[in-house]
């Protein structure tokens, strides 16, 4: 008994171990929606299957061969009590799963806007082979692999891809969302503390995918303004030239930071045909017409 208590211990610990740094341990508004329509779905489904199992036992108990006192019925072929109670249940918990789920869906719809005072910060997002650049059209600056955002501040996501389908995931913000080449995603995310988070591609892409992870940073706004400061005076310029050697396919790349970005690169990059090789083209035409 000792033992088996032990062993019970062990597996309920190693069990929660595994949920920190993730969906169930939300730092945001939408992370923490998003477990509540989890954990409703869970009990919802357990008010089902906890009673399921305890008649199992109890049939196989009380119809046991030496129970002399339970009825052998083997010409019973119908019973409309026992069909209602076998249709009845199940059809309810879909409803309620279902109603639960799709409410949620609807409340927590990637484009609706976080209601703030504060006005949300926007942050352009390119999947890459086999990186993430972070684009942030009002400060002037660009990220690779680090995204840095102020606390209780919203973030509006627009996502691209800029070759093969990917997928954009912060686990304790929320929210999982694709990349597509030519088309833009947009996610709306709140970090409610201050942390570094874990950031990750949840859609295989090839060689390097299991490099492809990016680091959250959640850090009070005068942090995050400091940030765009030092940023704004250290690193390359994001010109197309640049973009297209940075689109280049390369794993477990360091983050940096660009101290300026091109006007309307990542339109640039959505737009048909605006692959690197003809953002470097344009990038070029565009220096000759300036001479």
């Amino acid at each position: 008994m000792r033992y088996s208590l032990l062993a019970g211990l062990l597996i309920c610990a190693a069990t929660l171990s595994g949920c920190t740094e993730g969906v169930l341990d939300p730092k945001g508004p939408i992370a923490g929606a998003e477990r509540q329509i989890l954990f409703n779905s869970l009990g919802i489904m357990l008010a089902i299957v906890i009673p399921t199992i305890l008649a199992t036992l109890g049939v196989a108990y009380w119809y046991r061969s030496s129970n002399w006192r339970a009825r052998y019925m083997p010409d019973l072929v119908y019973s409309g009590r026992l069909e209602l109670l076998v249709w009845s249940i199940p059809a309810m918990t879909v409803l309620l799963v279902g109603g639960v789920a799709w409410v949620g869906a609807h409340d927590l719809d990637p484009h609706k806007p976080i209601t703030s005072a504060v006005k949300p910060v926007t942050v352009q997002v390119v999947s890459l082979d086999w990186k993430w650049l972070f684009i942030y059209p009002d400060q002037g600056i660009a990220s690779v692999n680090q995204l840095t955002i102020p606390v209780g501040t919203p973030v509006s996501f627009e996502l691209t891809s800029s070759g093969v389908m990917n997928s954009f995931f912060v686990p304790q913000l929320g929210s999982q969302i694709y990349t597509m080449p030519g088309m833009t995603t947009r996610l709306q995310l709140k970090a409610d503390h201050a942390g570094a988070y874990r950031g990750l591609s949840a859609q295989y892409s090839g060689e390097g995918f299991a490099d492809m992870r990016f680091a959250v940073d959640a850090v009070p706004a005068e942090n995050f303004a400091q940030w765009v400061d030092a940023a704004r005076n250290a690193g390359p310029v994001l010109d197309g030239r640049a973009y297209a050697d940075l689109a280049k396919p390369s794993q477990a790349v360091t983050p940096f930071t660009y101290r300026a970005v091109a006007p309307d690169l990542f339109n640039g990059i959505l737009s048909s045909g605006m692959q690197p090789d003809s953002l470097r083209l344009t990038y070029q035409a565009s220096q000759r017409t300036e001479k």
